[in-house]
C-alpha cells in the first residue's frame, strides 16, 4: 500500500477530528508543477531534460510563496495538538491522592487504567510518527519536482521555529512514560510495546535514550547536559529542545534556583544554539527524571545530595538578601 493511501486511511480512522497534513492535496499540486514545467514529449537524457526546466507559470501555488507557509500551518498545528494531548495523559499518570482518583473519574478510566494509558500513548506516537513521516516525504517530493534545496532548508527552518514534531519535549517523556510504565507495573510487562529497542543505554558512560520506531524512523537523544558534561539531572528541556540540568540553565540564564527559569531575562540565550527567549516556556521534564533515577541510582543519589546543598545556600543568600533590602542595609 503506498503511503498516501496509508496516510489518508489513518487520519479518516481517528476518533477525533486532529489535524493533519493534506497530502493527497499537496500531491495533486506537485502533479501539476510537473506538468506545467515539462508540457512535451520525454526528453533524450537528463542533460536535456535540466536544460528544458522552466519556471511555473505565475499564481502557482508551489512557486508564489503559498505552499510553504501553508505547509507550516499546518505543522504548527498538528505540534499543538499533539504537545496538549500528551501533556494531559502525562499530568494524569503523574498526579497523586485525590486528584489523580479524580483525574482517573474525569476521564472515564476504569479497572485497566494504566493499559488504558499505554494505548492513549501509542495513538499519540503513532499520530506524531505518522505526520513526521508525511512531512518528510512532502519535502523530498517538492526538491525532487523542483531541483533544489528549497524542501530541506525548509525543514531546517522548522525547527528553529519548534515546528518539528520529532524535536517535541514531549515525545521524549512519553518514550520514557513508556519504559516506566512497562518496568514498574507487573500487569504491563507483557503488553506490546509501542516502541521498537526503546531503552537508555550508557556508551562509553554517555547515556542516550534510543528508539526506532516504524517506516525506519531512529531517534537517538542525548542525555548529556553540555554544561557540566555530565548525565542530566533534574532535567529541563528549552524551548529549543535542548535538555539540560536545572541548576545548569538556571547558571547559564543568570537566575537561582528560588527564582526559577521564569525569572530569566527575554534576551538570554541557550548555551548550544544561542536563540534568545527560550528559558521562560522550559519544561520539566518528569518522567525522563523518573527513568534516569532507576537507571543510575548511584549517580543520582550522589547528585541529589550535592544539589541539595546548593540549593540550601542559595535560598539561604536569597531570603538573606531580601532582608538586608527590607531593612535598607
Amino acid at each position: 500500500m503506498k503511503f498516501c493511501k496509508r496516510y489518508q486511511e489513518y487520519m479518516k480512522e481517528l476518533e477525533k477530528d486532529l489535524p493533519g497534513v493534506q497530502f493527497k492535496k499537496h500531491k495533486k499540486i506537485f502533479k501539476k508543477c510537473r506538468r506545467r514545467q515539462f508540457p512535451s514529449q520525454t526528453h533524450e537524457n537528463d542533460d536535456r531534460k535540466q536544460q528544458s526546466i522552466s519556471h511555473c507559470p505565475n499564481h502557482c501555488s508551489v512557486c508564489d510563496g503559498t505552499f510553504f507557509p501553508s505547509l507550516h500551518d499546518e505543522m504548527s498545528a498538528i505540534v499543538g495538538c499533539f504537545n496538549r494531548r500528551a501533556q494531559k495523559l502525562l499530568q494524569v499518570h503523574l498526579s497523586s491522592g485525590f486528584k489523580k482518583y479524580f483525574t482517573w473519574i474525569k476521564r472515564k478510566l476504569v479497572k485497566g487504567n494504566h493499559v488504558a494509558m499505554v494505548e492513549e500513548g501509542k495513538e499519540l506516537v503513532t499520530y506524531a510518527m505518522i505526520n513526521a513521516i508525511a512531512i518528510r516525504k512532502i519535502l523530498k517530493k517538492y526538491d525532487k519536482i523542483h531541483y533544489s534545496k528549497q524542501g530541506q532548508a525548509f525543514k531546517s527552518q522548522a525547527q528553529s521555529m519548534h515546528t518539528e514534531i520529532l524535536q517535541s519535549p514531549w515525545l521524549c517523556e512519553l518514550i520514557a512514560f513508556h519504559i516506566n510504565l512497562k518496568e514498574t507495573k507487573k500487569d504491563m510487562r507483557n503488553l506490546p510495546g509501542f516502541f521498537e529497542e526503546c531503552l537508555v543505554t550508557f556508551d562509553g558512560g554517555k547515556p542516550s535514550l534510543s528508539f526506532s520506531l516504524f517506516d525506519s524512523v531512529k531517534l537517538d537523544i542525548d542525555l548529556t547536559c553540555s554544561i557540566c558534561l555530565d548525565t542530566v539531572f533534574d532535567v529541563v528541556s528549552l524551548t529549543c529542545s535542548h535538555i539540560f540540568c536545572h541548576m545548569c540553565a538556571c547558571s547559564a540564564s543568570s537566575v537561582t534556583i528560588v527564582d526559577g527559569l521564569k525569572a530569566a531575562d527575554p534576551k538570554a540565550k541557550c548555551p548550544l544554539c544561542r536563540e534568545e527567549g527560550v528559558f521562560e516556556g522550559a519544561v520539566h521534564l518528569e518522567e525522563l527524571n523518573i527513568l534516569l533515577s532507576r537507571s543510575c541510582p548511584d549517580y543520582w543519589t550522589e547528585r541529589l545530595q550535592t544539589e541539595r546543598k546548593e540549593r540550601v545556600r542559595q535560598a539561604k543568600e536569597h531570603w538573606e538578601s531580601h532582608c538586608r533590602a527590607l531593612m535598607g542595609v
